[in-house]
């Protein structure tokens, strides 16, 4: 079990698989999992959803936006929603973020009834993500003392650092990255420094785990990301979030 927080930062967590090119799909699909999730799912709507594709070509990386459309199914406060897309599955909870175990049902729930109308025949992508907003004192602030993951700054450069991000990609086996960003929001507010700090575990490996293995690796993804979490942060932000012993 992680610590608990009374104020945890948690803006956003998603939950995203997405099913190999083999899996079973047509447009009924949405519509049989909506009447399976309806009671506790029962808001519906439907978006166009655009996403930044980079692949790499012989004339090096480019960059492709694509178009797909996508189901949306809400609970009644709009807190927590289910996305389908031609082979995709995400399930997204907002702030509050009520418990691990709680997000961990709602994911579970979803992917029982995605199996129940195709056959999942592989997982192309899966993924665990956690977006956390944090706010530290307005007073000349050092992020050392706040977090055990910033930018160095050698003794011969400016200090009036108006902007940045800093990033790296973890390996884990064979198979597993989990990608960890600290940047400040574009607007920090008199109440001090507004910064994100974006933790998402994914399966690297096309096919790396069977699907009947979906909810054992998500929730390995949880207790890895809540370890990356923990290393990023120091004891003066578990005071400001409020840890309960």
């Amino acid at each position: 079990m992680g610590r608990k927080y009374a104020n945890p930062p948690v803006v956003e967590a998603v939950c995203e698989l997405r099913l190999t090119p083999d899996t079973p799909w047509d447009m009924t699909i949405p519509g049989l999992i909506y009447e399976r999730l309806k009671d506790t799912f029962p808001n519906r709507e439907q978006r166009l959803i655009q996403e930044i594709e980079l692949t790499q070509g012989p004339e090096g990386f480019q960059q492709q936006i694509r178009t797909s459309e996508r189901i949306l199914f809400f609970t009644k406060d709009r807190k927590v929603f289910v996305q389908l897309g031609p082979r995709l599955l995400a399930i997204n909870c907002l702030k509050p973020y009520p418990t691990w175990e709680k997000f961990k049902s709602q994911i579970k729930k979803a992917f029982e009834n995605l199996n129940e109308v195709t056959e999942v025949r592989g997982l192309q992508r899966l993924g665990l993500r956690y977006i956390n907003q944090m706010v530290i004192p307005a007073s000349p602030t050092e992020l050392k003392d706040y977090f055990q993951f910033h930018l160095f700054l050698g003794p011969e450069l400016p200090r009036n650092m108006v902007n940045f991000i800093a990033g790296c990609e973890f390996a884990y086996n064979d198979k597993d990255r989990c990608r960890v960003q600290l940047m400040p929001t574009a607007s920090g507010g008199s109440e001090g420094l507004t910064l994100i700090l974006d933790i998402d575990y994914f399966l690297a490996q096309p096919k790396g785990i069977e699907p009947e293995q979906a909810m054992e690796w998500i929730e390995e993804a949880h207790s890895k990301v809540e370890e990356i979490f923990e290393g990023c942060i120091t004891d003066r932000l578990r005071e400001i979030f409020g840890e309960v012993k």
